[in-house]
């Protein structure tokens, strides 16, 4: 368990995750409030890593939704194994044999076989997806709804009840409620507006993308055996790359594969020539690379570039 904002801090840094205040507060407040943490942002800056920082952190399972337009209830709920309860029907064929020896209407045989319904319909017809596996596990967990933002509105509204009451309804069973409420973080890139009630539902956090001296220290962490000051140049240039006017700017995660490959090439230095031959790590449209290399060759050109 957390115990308070600076031992969340503490707890999710143990695990690699370099966490503000704000993520701290937020993240400590879900657990003691039982409420869902909804993250918004850009891709690539840690939403995802929170929820397995978390449960790292907690020594608790993660079970991850990933959301995709058309997902529907059976997919993240359950499936019921039509053809497996039809087999065991077929291999209990004698046995039915026995049970309605004797029965001389359709009635008294209804009546003895609703005394089976336990036997046929049961959770060993039962193939649970993530939010059951979630609400029905043994042990407490951490559940990512990732990227929610592009399913559908219909399975964002069917989410709204599972988050209400961490229970759901199976026809063949009932309702089935949670052993242990799990701590749920949900994501978004923002590529569709979310609804208020499922706001309304949850914690909100915005993930932006970090200051100089919080990628500075995250390249650090990850990349261990970068230079200090060639770590240095690094998150300075991704960061003037930031300000431009990009199809898609670079992540925290490209950021990292960057570092990784500056390490690997053995640089010692980001000049023009090293920057050239690496853009395409860091940037993942041509458009962009060719806009970034204009950059920094004019900045090159008034002697700006190294400093």
């Amino acid at each position: 368990m957390f115990k308070s904002i600076d031992d969340t801090k503490e707890k999710l840094s143990n695990q690699q995750y370099i966490a503000s205040k704000e993520i701290a507060t937020v993240t400590y407040l879900a657990q003691s409030l039982c409420k869902p943490i909804l993250t918004e942002g850009p891709p690539g800056v840690g939403k995802t890593e929170l929820s397995k920082a978390v449960a790292k952190a907690l020594g608790r399972p993660l079970i991850r939704l990933q959301c995709y337009e058309g997902l529907d209830e059976s997919k993240a709920l359950y499936e019921w194994e039509y053809a497996k309860q039809m087999l065991y029907t077929q291999l209990l064929r004698d046995t039915l044999s026995t049970v309605l020896d004797g029965v001389t209407s359709l009635k008294e045989a209804a009546e003895r076989l609703a005394e089976q319904d336990d036997i046929f319909f049961s959770d060993n017809f039962l193939l649970p997806r993530p939010l059951l596996t979630a609400l029905t596990s043994d042990e407490p967990v951490v559940l990512l709804i990732d990227e929610i933002d592009r399913a559908d509105v219909e399975f964002e509204a069917f989410l709204l009840e599972v988050l209400s009451d961490f229970q759901v309804t199976v026809p063949e069973l009932g309702t089935i409620r949670a052993k242990h409420q799990p701590i749920v973080v949900l994501t978004s890139n923002n590529t569709r507006e979310l609804s208020e009630a499922l706001k309304r539902r949850c914690l909100y956090l915005h993930i932006g993308y970090p200051t100089f001296d919080e990628e500075l220290e995250i390249v650090h962490l990850k990349v261990p055996n970068m230079k200090p000051e060639l770590a240095k140049q690094a998150v300075q240039t991704v960061q003037q790359i930031r300000n431009m006017d990009l199809r898609k700017v670079p992540s925290i995660s490209e950021t990292l594969d960057w570092a990784r490959a500056l390490v690997t090439l053995n640089a010692t230095s980001i000049d023009q020539e090293t920057l050239t031959d690496t853009l395409n790590v860091l940037l993942k449209y041509e458009t962009d690379v060719s806009k970034a290399r204009r950059m920094m060759r004019h900045q090159g050109s008034r002697g700006e570039w190294e400093r």
